[in-house]
């Protein structure tokens, strides 16, 4: 619940919204007053989260709300966020100069901002306050992805499992042009194999929030580079009207023979070669396409550390045949792609192919 409404909405110091990536990035910090459920969930780009009331002191504060009143919730409440707005100021705004000029925001723009903006601004500190907070944030990051999607050139990368598609992204970014990386940003590789190890997906939220953050930023005089995605990344959904755009753009064919493909998958998987179960669990998953007797197959291969014949079937009884169905369903552009070989695999041999691509794309 929030506390009490903040009614001072004077111009120095509420700021209203939308707001946008270049906006956010004039102030010093974001804050991010609510719990740090809430900030993990989504929150503005580049926040800190810096809660007036933590996730157990909400619970305890709503919940005095609702069996009891709202004068004793806003009693029991106000201490708590007294202690927890002192702290913040003893130890994370400590080494803030006089000139500080941080954005502070909640759920609605409520009582939790408003305390914390209202004494940072009597230390002195220009704080300013986000009219509407995030849920105001999130109807506009909603509404501007449909207009943002169709406000840029896509180029779309798409080629056969373990071609580079995301190295060549990467380098492409390296070379300084515009990328759309949505596996990056979903940390996702797009498979059944894609999850990374030790870094869990964002919320949808949080994907939308990456992606709006990313497009805001980019130039729509210049062409975007993006990865032929399915509408998932992993268990998150690319927006409708962004994934709709890239299927209607032009696209560049990465083209790779297949011993570079399996050492350059050997190389962006070799978390499976170190824990070896872990794979066994992921082909499970592929059991009922693909029967007991390809599975066994595969295990057996596993099992006996033949990695090069064990990913080079996968790619030919899996990935390839399940790429080419979905590219040319859905990417109009996929059968007069424009040719790229790629046969270094190293990081500068991606660069030099990103290079001749920005020379001719650009």
């Amino acid at each position: 619940m929030e506390l009490p409404q903040h009614r001072e909405r004077s111009p120095a110091e509420a700021v209203c919204t939308p707001l946008s990536a270049a906006q956010l990035r004039e102030f010093d910090d974001i804050l991010d007053a609510r719990t740090p459920a809430e900030y993990a969930e989504d929150h503005l780009p580049g926040a800190i989260n810096t809660p007036s009331l933590y996730d157990d002191e909400r619970i305890r504060v709503g919940t005095i709300y609702k069996q009891q009143s709202a004068f004793e919730a806003k009693r029991v409440g106000a201490p708590l966020v007294a202690k927890n707005i002192a702290r913040h100021i003893e130890t994370l705004f400590a080494s803030r100069p006089r000139d500080w000029r941080p954005l502070v925001y909640c759920w609605r723009g409520g009582g939790r901002s408003g305390a914390l903006a209202h004494v940072l601004r009597q230390v002195g500190w220009d704080a300013r306050r986000l009219d509407g907070g995030y849920k105001a944030f999130r109807r506009q990051v909603v509404g501007d992805l449909e207009r943002l999607a169709s406000h840029y050139r896509f180029k779309v990368l798409c080629g056969a499992t373990g071609s580079g598609k995301s190295r060549l992204l990467e380098a492409l970014a390296q070379a300084g042009e515009q990328v759309l990386d949505l596996e990056a940003l979903a940390a996702h590789r797009g498979s059944v194999l894609g999850e990374l190890p030790d870094e869990p997906q964002p919320s949808q939220k949080g994907f939308e929030t990456k992606i709006w953050s990313a497009l805001s930023g980019f130039d729509a005089a210049r062409p975007v580079f993006v990865e032929s995605e399915s509408k998932k990344v992993g268990n998150l959904r690319v927006p409708e009207h962004l994934i709709e755009r890239m299927r209607q753009s032009p696209c560049l064919g990465l083209e790779a023979n297949d011993a570079t493909r399996v050492a350059l998958l050997m190389e962006d998987y070799a978390h499976f070669v170190a824990d070896p179960a872990a794979l066994v669990e992921k082909l499970e998953l592929l059991r009922t396409l693909h029967g007991e007797e390809r599975i066994t197959h595969w295990k057996d291969h596993l099992a006996a550390g033949r990695w090069e014949p064990l990913v080079a079937d996968l790619l030919a009884s899996h990935y390839d045949p399940a790429y080419r169905r979905s590219l040319y369903r859905n990417y109009r552009g996929a059968e007069a792609a424009t040719p790229i070989p790629i046969t270094d695999i190293s990081r500068a041999g991606f660069l030099g192919v990103a290079r001749s691509i920005a020379r001719g794309h650009g």
